[in-house]
Parts: structure tokens; C-alpha cells; sequence
């Protein structure tokens, strides 16, 4: 299912405290995401269990998982009530769309060691984030992508956005969203106040002030 969201999507993914999630969400952000795996952002699902508690109506709340089980994506999204997962790493087909089947939506990161073509062809994905990498270089990567006018599917462009190159991506590219994590760190895992209002500020002038077409009438929500 597709979120029911106007104008550009900014997701802030990493969050692990109340404090920054409200922060992102007060500043404009669309969604915050709370890491699951063995990451240096990793949030106990008892914390991110509060916090999706504590956010406002209508903000969105991802659940990013890495090589995980199947069964433990799907327990750990309904328990805590989340809005969507976003899935990295490997993932069989029949996994996939297991979790599909028993999710609200799914965002799906494909793996650069898999390359990214025939993105449309992956079945229970709602919308796709490029690339895995959060790597200026591996964004470079996926620019034309981003201008395949083919594909039917959202993209949200990752990879070592901040405050300065979001604007190049979403004033030149038709990118459906935006994801920021290292961007806007002092730490892993600590949101810097000021990076981050000008994150979401950059963000936002720059889909207003865009140079291409943003096709959001073209990718309803479900």
C-alpha cells in the first residue's frame, strides 16, 4: 500500500530517541526510520515502540531490517504498529513477498552486488530506496535510474544525502522521496538540530524550484 502523502516524501532514517523523531517530524519530514539490525543506529524495538506511540497522526514510521528473517519483519512491524518496512540486503522472492503479504507497505533497498534492473519485475515492492550504500559515489551510480522514465515504480534517492546535494538531486531528478541518515549526524544516531532543519528546508525549496516534473499524480496511493 502507498502512503497518502502530497508534495516531496523526506524520510530521516537512523532515529533512535524520542526527542529527534518529533524534532523531524515537527521540522516537515514525512517519516522517521528506526534501524533493527546490527547497526552503530540500532533502536530496541521496546524504544521504537514508544516513540511510533508518541508521533503525530499522519507521520509515517519504517522499520528498516537487514538480512533479517522474515517472520521476525513481519512480528516486529505488527507488534509495534509501524507503517511500513524498508528491507536491505539479500531477500529470496518467496520471503518477499511473504512480508508483502503481511505488511501495510514495503520499501525494498536491492543490493548493488545485485545490480538494479528490472526493478519493476520485483513483486510486492510499493516503492524502492537507491542506492544501499549511504555513498555520495553509489548515488552518482544511480542517476540514470533515477530519469528511467519506464519505471512505474517511487523511488526514494538515499546515499549520503545533506543539506547541500539534496538540492541538485530533487531540483534535477524525478525522485519521489528523499532519505538522510549520515547528513544530518553529529554521531551515529545523533541528529544535529541545525543539519537538519536545513535538510528538510533544501528539500523542500528545491521540489518547488524543481527543473524536472515530479510525477506524484502518476504513482497514487493504494
Amino acid at each position: 500500500m502507498r502512503f497518502n502523502t502530497e508534495g516531496l516524501f523526506i524520510k530521516v532514517s537512523g532515529v533512535t530517541s524520542e526527542e529527534d523523531a518529533l524534532f523531524s517530524i515537527g521540522l516537515g519530514a514525512s517519516a522517521v526510520g528506526f534501524e533493527f539490525g546490527p547497526t552503530p543506529r540500532k533502536i530496541a524495538t521496546s524504544a521504537a515502540h514508544d516513540i511510533v506511540r508518541r508521533l503525530p497522526m499522519g507521520a509515517v514510521s519504517v522499520g528498516v531490517f537487514r538480512n533479517e528473517m522474515p517472520q521476525r519483519i513481519v512480528e516486529i512491524s505488527n507488534t509495534l504498529g509501524l507503517s511500513a518496512v524498508q528491507i536491505e540486503g539479500a531477500m529470496t522472492r518467496s520471503s518477499l513477498d511473504y512480508v508483502a503479504e503481511r505488511v501495510n507497505t514495503v520499501i525494498r533497498c536491492p543490493p548493488l552486488s545485485q545490480g538494479v534492473l528490472n526493478l519493476d519485475a520485483v513483486s510486492g515492492v510499493d516503492y524502492f530506496l537507491l542506492p544501499e550504500a549511504d555513498d555520495v559515489s553509489a548515488l552518482a551510480d544511480c542517476l540514470a535510474i533515477f530519469q528511467d522514465p519506464s519505471l512505474r515504480t517511487p523511488i526514494i534517492a538515499s546515499g549520503g544525502l545533506n543539506s547541500s546535494n539534496v538540492v541538485e538531486i530533487v531540483q534535477n531528478y524525478p525522485v519521489w522521496g528523499v532519505d538522510v541518515r549520515a547528513g544530518v549526524e553529529t554521531a551515529p544516531g545523533v541528529k544535529d538540530p541545525v543539519l537538519l532543519g536545513e535538510f528538510i528546508a533544501n528539500a523542500k525549496w528545491a521540489y518547488d524550484n524543481a527543473y524536472v516534473a515530479h510525477h506524484h499524480d502518476e504513482w497514487p496511493s493504494l
